[in-house]
C-alpha cells in the first residue's frame, strides 16, 4: 500500500459516521475513572506514610546508634595505678 493509497483509506474512515456510543458507556466511565483515582489516592498516602516510617525509624536508630561518634578504642588499655 503506497501512500496515495494509505491517505485515501484514512480520508474514507474520518469521513463515515462514528458509531453510536452505548447508553451507559459514560456512567460506567466516570465510575471507573473516580475508582482509579481513589486508589491512586490511596496508594500515593501509603508510600507517603511508608517513607515517614522509614525516616522515623532511621533517626531513632541515629540516635540510639550514634553512628557520629568515634568507638572507644580497643588497642590501648587505660592508664592506672601510676
Amino acid at each position: 500500500m503506497n501512500l496515495p493509497q494509505r491517505e485515501a483509506a484514512a480520508r474514507r474512515l474520518l469521513e463515515r459516521t462514528p458509531p453510536p456510543v452505548p447508553p451507559g458507556l459514560h456512567a460506567e466511565v466516570v465510575r471507573r475513572g473516580s475508582r482509579m483515582l481513589r486508589r491512586r489516592a490511596l496508594a500515593r498516602r501509603v508510600l507517603w506514610l511508608a517513607l515517614l516510617a522509614a525516616a522515623v525509624a532511621f533517626a531513632v536508630w541515629a540516635v540510639m546508634a550514634r553512628p557520629w561518634v568515634e568507638p572507644p578504642s580497643t588497642t590501648t588499655p587505660p592508664i592506672s595505678d601510676w
